[in-house]
């Protein structure tokens, strides 16, 4: 039987799913992780209200920690005491959203311009 979104998930299983669903995020001591690259103090403030209106929308709160050009975002569920489907739901929203790459779509939105005054996210791939 299936785990409800509240069961804590055991390591092997974090990591097994992380390496097939969320292969930029990390276990590590009880949180799942993901460090943003950004393009500077803009892009950053930009991932960090992006992270922050999806958590606050999905009601489940990650733990954030900025610098100049990078943000770390961590989620474990406090209540659960352990990583839980609402941590890799939330994992998996935010990085659709803050890894929305729309040149690489085609269509009428061209994405940011390669030119370093608009730079935002440092994509991995």
């Amino acid at each position: 039987m299936a785990g409800t979104r509240d069961d804590v998930i055991d390591d092997a299983t974090i990591t097994a799913r992380l390496a097939e669903e969320l292969p930029a995020w990390r276990l590590d001591e009880g949180w799942i992780k993901r460090t943003y690259k950004t393009a500077g103090w803009k892009s950053t403030l930009m991932v960090i209200n992006t992270v922050g209106h999806l958590a606050e929308a999905a009601w489940h709160h990650p733990d954030i920690t900025a610098s100049y050009a990078w943000v770390e975002v961590r989620l474990t569920n406090h209540a659960a005491k352990g990583v839980t489907e609402k941590d890799f739901a939330l994992a998996a929203k935010i990085e659709e959203v803050v890894g929305w790459q729309p040149g690489t779509e085609g269509g009428a939105l061209e994405g940011t311009p390669t030119d370093p005054r608009f730079a935002y996210i440092k994509h991995d791939r």
